[in-house]
């Protein structure tokens, strides 16, 4: 034994890496082909497998060998068993323990292996649909049908009510015919409900917008009386609404307490909207004490704004303080159920982190909070200023508790803003002192509110002219937030006060820059290049400020003014027309127009509108005197006088206007009335010559004895008259006097001639009274209270 064992010497090393590279050659594969004694192996019958023995003891029977190649060869074990597979007695025993992975009897005899069956052939084709059979013609209408009412609906998202109406009714008529047809080929029990259901609620709300109330109705009724629909009845509310539209209150209430009675207390949003709707009708309805009882409840159930809003206007109406204190502390302690703001700032300069907030500082989630947050404040704000002035016993302090209530709030940013909105309500009312006062106490605040105190307390002083104390404050809130338009705009204002157009120009350009929708200033920069004579400017800044301000007059008259102002009269009447579709009874802007026409010649369309002028504003002296002109150019001169009398009422000191009546009752042949016109005329005016004159002449022609009388205080006159023009013509030589003219009197017109004849002055007409910023744009200058 011992002498197979070797003993490693004692002076060889520990090799960590022997035996690694050594490997037993019997599984060396790839010389196996070079191999002879392998190769031969495998060729003899000494490469087979050795027969399996069975481990059962039996008889020695012979039993064939099966082999890959088809040999039967019977082989039998020790004990005497015949193998599984071979073949006993002229039987194959089958192979059962392969069969399922494709290996069968016929495999040895030379067929394909076909575990998948291809070779069988394609699989025959399906039978024909038999699109004959009535449950076929059946399910084609049902599509048919379903597809009517999702055209309905389509059309009625894309505001095409009539369109979605007529699919409706095409959906209703083939959805009967579908009936029909079941009810012929099946039981009752089959018809399909859920389809007839839809239909008919489709059906419903088109009658209901396309406003057919009545057809809606009866639909509706044909739903709710069916008992096969399940909750049908809360489409009660739907009914109720209907009658909510034609003002019929009285069912609106009743259906929608159906309702609410059909509608599981499970469902608490729906209940809270139904009551929520009969509270607001209750309202419609005068009855303010129900509505009070309807809106508490939901404030206790499930508070919001709306409600809250509601329940304040309802307590208004009764006129209970108590209570409309109580309902604006629950509208303040409404949840707004929003994040706070903090989350859109970034805790860290991580890029990714910064690139996240920025793509959700203005998502839809976002856009939704804020407008949740404005509508709250609008509610609250607006519910102040109603209750401030009765909760109290002044407005005052009502608006203290307002403002007080609302500190202890969630909206405590909103206190500031009650108190710039209690500031402007003074201003309202006339009181500037207060306004003033309480604008004031702001100037120590954050900047923001700061700087719109500043704004309106700028505008407080600009309009009382005291453009120091106005520009004083301009810049204490343009230096607070130099980002404020309105700032800009009314420290532009007062700078154009002054007369530096091109400062204030500037001021304008820098609020357009942080505001380019701020109107003021682009109206205000417009009327500074006028002023500045660049008229192309001017016309690009109204035309910027027209395409916002669709239906402005103002911004409309600029434009007119301007054009006119280039010497384009044809642009100018073009606007014009435009400025008195918008204002039809504007009679500056018709006499305007009438001007335009008059100096193009067209005396009829220039007579069309002053004649309109003047009779939506019969107290315009150029308009009268055109209008009394152009009917002595006509040669009717009866026409004429009730104008020139309307004028003498207006100026009774203007001997010219009753003189004109005189001479028209003497051209159109009335020398009687003429007669007594002059005499009424020298009662009032005795000095006046050219009356004498009229009244010498006329006696002279009817043969009256007061002829001479008249004849000698016309020579006195005259005589006074040429004395006076000596004296003036020798105070001129010497280089001394003035010459002085009295309104009204004898000497008032001393060249005056027949103002019938070709010598009369024609009117001035509208063109000294320009349409420009003198008539129409100064006090537009100022900028709106806007508490920032």
């Amino acid at each position: 034994m011992m002498e197979n064992v070797h003993l490693a010497p004692e002076t060889d090393e520990d090799d960590l890496y022997s035996g690694f590279n050594d490997y037993n050659p019997a599984y060396d594969t790839e010389e196996l082909e070079n191999d002879t004694g392998f190769q031969q192996a495998v060729r003899t019958s000494h490469g087979r497998r050795p027969p399996v023995t069975a481990k059962i003891p039996s008889t020695a029977v012979s039993r064939p060998i099966a082999t890959g190649y088809g040999s039967k060869t019977s082989l039998t074990s020790s004990m005497g068993r015949p193998m599984t597979g071979t073949i006993q007695d002229g039987v194959a025993r089958p192979m059962t323990a392969v069969r399922a992975a494709g290996f069968s009897k016929a495999a040895l005899r030379g067929s394909a292996f076909d575990p998948l069956g291809q070779s069988r052939g394609p699989a025959p084709p399906l039978e024909a649909k038999n699109e004959d059979s009535p449950e076929e013609k059946i399910r084609q209408l049902e599509k048919k049908v379903n597809e009517l009412v999702e055209e309905s609906c389509i059309a009625n998202s894309c505001g095409d009510l009539k369109l979605a109406l007529e699919k409706a009714k095409d959906a209703g008529r083939k959805e009967r015919v579908l009936v029909r047809q079941r009810e012929q080929v099946t039981t009752p029990e089959n018809i399909n409900l859920d389809l007839t259901y839809s239909v008919l609620f489709n059906l419903a709300s088109q009658y209901s917008a396309n406003e057919m109330y009545a057809e809606a109705l009866n639909t509706y009724q044909v739903i709710v009386k069916n008992k096969m629909f399940s909750n049908a009845g809360r489409l009660k509310v739907n009914m109720g609404n209907i009658y909510l539209k034609q003002r019929n209150y009285s069912k609106a209430i009743k259906f929608y307490r159906m309702a609410l009675d059909q509608i599981p207390s499970v469902h608490k949003e729906m209940r809270i909207k139904i009551m929520q709707n009969i509270g607001i009708t209750f309202i419609k309805t005068g009855q303010y004490s129900d509505a009070i009882n309807s809106f508490e409840h939901i404030m206790s159930m499930a508070p919001n704004l709306k409600a809250g809003f509601n329940l304040i206007l309802s307590c208004f109406a009764i006129g209970d303080r108590e209570k409309m204190k109580k309902a604006f502390q629950k509208l303040i302690a409404v949840p707004l159920e929003i994040d706070e703001d903090d989350k859109y700032i970034s805790p860290s300069d991580d890029p990714h982190t910064n690139l996240l907030i920025e793509a959700i500082k203005n998502d839809h989630l976002r856009q939704m909070e804020r407008e949740r947050k404005a509508m709250a404040e609008k509610y609250i704000m607006t519910a102040a200023k109603l209750i401030a002035p009765v909760i109290e016993s002044s407005f005052a302090v009502g608006y203290n508790w307002c403002v007080e209530a609302v500190k202890a709030s969630q909206y405590v940013e909103l206190a500031n803003d009650l108190e710039i909105n209690k500031a402007i309500t003074y201003l309202r009312q006339k009181d500037f002192n207060q306004a003033v006062d309480t604008l004031k106490m702001f100037e120590k605040k954050d900047s923001r509110v700061k700087s719109a105190a500043a704004t309106n307390l700028s505008f407080l002083y600009y309009l009382e002219n005291e453009f120091a104390q106005a520009s004083s404050y301009a810049d204490l809130a343009v230096n607070s937030d130099r980002y404020n338009p309105s700032a800009l705009t009314n420290k532009g204002n007062t700078v154009f006060a002054n007369g530096d157009y091109e400062k204030a120009a500037e001021f304008y350009k820098e609020a357009l820059r942080n505001d380019s929708s701020c109107t003021e200033a682009l109206y205000n920069i417009g009327l500074t290049y006028k002023k500045l004579n660049r008229l192309d400017e001017a016309l690009d800044s109204f035309l910027k400020l027209h395409a916002i301000l669709r239906n402005s007059a103002q911004v409309l008259c600029q434009i007119a003014n301007v054009y006119e102002l280039m010497e384009d009269p044809n642009q100018a009447i073009e606007w014009l027309m435009q400025l008195i579709s918008v204002v039809p009874t504007d009679s500056q802007a018709l006499s305007k127009l009438g001007e335009l026409y008059d100096s193009e010649g067209d005396k009829s369309q220039a007579f069309q509108y002053y004649y309109e002028s003047y009779r939506y504003f019969p107290s315009n002296i150029e308009v009268i005197e055109w209008l009394g002109a152009y009917y002595i150019d006509t040669q009717f001169c009866e026409k004429a006088i009730q104008y020139f009398e309307r004028a003498s009422l207006i100026q009774p000191t203007q001997v010219k206007w009753q003189l004109m009546v005189a001479s028209c009752f003497r051209r159109s042949g009335n020398y009687q009335k003429a007669l007594d016109t002059y005499k009424e005329i020298h009662r009032k005016f005795p000095e006046n010559v050219e009356c004498l004159r009229f009244l010498v002449r006329l006696c002279t022609d009817i043969g009256l004895k007061e002829v001479q009388e008249y004849a000698t205080k016309l020579k006195r006159l005259e005589k006074m008259k040429e004395m006076r023009e000596q004296r003036i013509k020798s105070g001129r030589d010497s280089g001394g006097g003035s010459r002085s003219k009295r309104e009204g009197s004898a000497g008032s017109d001393a060249s005056y001639v027949d103002p019938l004849g070709p010598q009369i002055e024609r009117p001035k007409t509208a063109a000294k009274k320009r349409v420009d910023e003198d008539d129409f744009a100064d006090e537009e200058l100022g900028d709106d209270l806007l508490p920032e």
